[in-house]
C-alpha cells in the first residue's frame, strides 16, 4: 500500500495521487487509517511543481515503524523519503551584461517616450518590438532611476521578473515617476528636466561573508522578515561609503531595521549594467 502510494507521488501528478488514495481507500483494507497522513499537504506540493518540466522527485528509502528495535509488526506507520529535484536552466551572469549599444539607446528611448506620455495623457505607449535583440526579450530584473537638476526624483525596480526586460523598464519607468513614496508624483511641467537612467540587474546572490562585497561592483540587498531595502552598485561610488556605510545606511535608512541590524539578517549581492541619457 505503501508502495503503491509512493509510485503516485512521483508521477507529480494530482489526479493520479487522489485517485490512488481512493482506490487505496476502496480495497477496505482492514484497520488501514490512511494511506498518507498529510495528503493535503503532498497535494498541494504536487499543484505547486507539476507544470514544472524541470521537477524531479525520486523515492530514496522506505522503512515503516515496525523497523525499529521494539519490532511492533501489529501497528505500523510506513515512511518513504523522496528527493525533490529541480534543474535549473543555465544562467548568464545577466542580459544586462550582453547589451549592445543599440540595445540601451532602445531601452532609454522606451523610457523616455513611457515617462512623457503616461505624465503628460495617461497613457502607456504600446511597443514595436521588431528589430529588437533577443536580451532585450529576455526576463530581467532592473531600476529606473530619475534625477532631476542632479538629485535623485524617483527610483523603483525590480529584482527579478518574467517579463522581458524591455517591459520592466516600461513599467518602472512610470512607476518611479509616480510610485515612489519619497516624492510627488512627477508633474508634466517637470519632464524635459528629467534625465534617465537605467540599470540591468543580474540575479541575487546570498553572501555568507561581507567580505564577498565589492564596492562599486555589488548592489546589495538586505532582508529579514518583512522588511527589506537595497542600494545600487552606483550609491558606493557616489557617496564614497564604506562597506559598513554601505550596509549601515541600507540597514537603517532602506529597510528600516537600524544601523546594525544588517548583521543578522540575509544579504544578498547583485552587478548591474548602468546607463543613462
Amino acid at each position: 500500500m505503501d508502495k503503491h502510494t509512493c509510485d503516485a507521488i512521483v508521477t507529480n501528478h494530482p489526479e493520479k495521487l487522489l485517485s490512488t488514495l481512493k482506490e487505496n481507500e476502496d480495497k477496505n483494507v482492514t484497520n488501514l487509517a490512511t494511506s498518507l497522513c498529510g495528503w493535503t499537504s503532498v497535494l498541494t506540493l504536487l499543484y505547486m511543481t507539476e507544470d514544472d518540466p524541470g521537477i524531479s522527485m525520486t523515492p530514496v528509502y522506505y522503512q515503516n515503524s515496525g523497523d525499529s528495535k521494539y519490532q511492533d509488526k501489529k501497528q505500523v506507520v510506513g515512511y518513504w523519503s523522496i528527493a525533490i529535484s529541480k534543474k535549473e536552466k543555465a544562467v548568464s551572469a545577466s542580459p544586462g551584461f550582453n547589451l549592445s549599444a543599440k540595445d540601451k539607446k532602445e531601452l532609454l528611448k522606451i523610457a523616455r517616450t513611457t515617462l512623457e506620455q503616461y505624465i503628460h495623457n495617461n497613457k502607456t505607449p504600446e511597443i514595436n518590438t521588431s528589430g529588437f535583440s533577443e536580451t532585450l526579450k529576455t526576463p530581467s530584473g532592473a531600476f529606473v532611476t530619475l534625477h532631476e537638476s542632479g538629485a535623485l526624483r524617483g527610483c523603483v525596480g525590480l529584482f527579478t521578473s518574467e517579463e522581458p526586460l524591455y517591459k520592466v523598464v516600461q513599467e518602472m519607468a512610470i512607476a518611479s515617476s509616480t510610485e515612489d513614496n519619497r516624492f510627488p508624483r512627477v508633474d508634466p511641467t517637470e519632464t524635459g528636466k528629467i534625465s534617465i537612467e537605467i540599470s540591468v540587474l543580474s540575479p541575487l546572490k546570498k553572501i555568507k561573508s561581507i567580505n564577498e562585497i565589492v564596492l562599486g561592483k555589488h548592489g546589495i540587498y538586505i532582508k529579514k522578515g518583512y522588511r527589506s531595502g537595497t542600494f545600487l552598485p552606483q550609491v558606493a561610488n557616489e557617496t564614497g561609503w564604506t562597506i559598513e556605510d554601505f550596509l549601515g545606511h541600507c540597514s537603517r535608512d532602506k529597510a528600516g531595521l537600524g544601523w546594525d541590524g544588517w548583521k543578522d539578517a540575509d544579504i544578498y549581492t547583485y552587478e548591474a549594467t548602468v546607463f543613462s541619457e
